[in-house]
């Protein structure tokens, strides 16, 4: 059995902040993928950035004074 890799999701306030947040990624070059909030992290409508586990520190560097993130959770 082939396991997924691991990734990391930036969880946001609001759709405009993770919109905000893509934005800045994209710019960088940074690898990320917007997805909808995962049930069994969040109940909440929504959408999330999720990044590879490698760029995770990266991804929050970048982001780091430029848009405020909720919390990040690892899949």
């Amino acid at each position: 059995m082939i396991e997924a890799p691991p990734y990391a999701v930036f969880l946001f306030p609001s759709v405009s902040h993770v919109l905000k947040a893509e934005k800045i990624l994209k710019a960088r070059g940074t690898p990320h993928k917007l997805i909808p909030v995962p049930r069994h992290i969040s109940t909440d409508c929504g959408v999330c950035l999720r990044v590879a586990v490698e760029q995770q520190g990266l991804a929050a560097e970048a982001l780091q004074g430029l848009v405020t993130w909720e919390r990040m959770v690892l899949l």
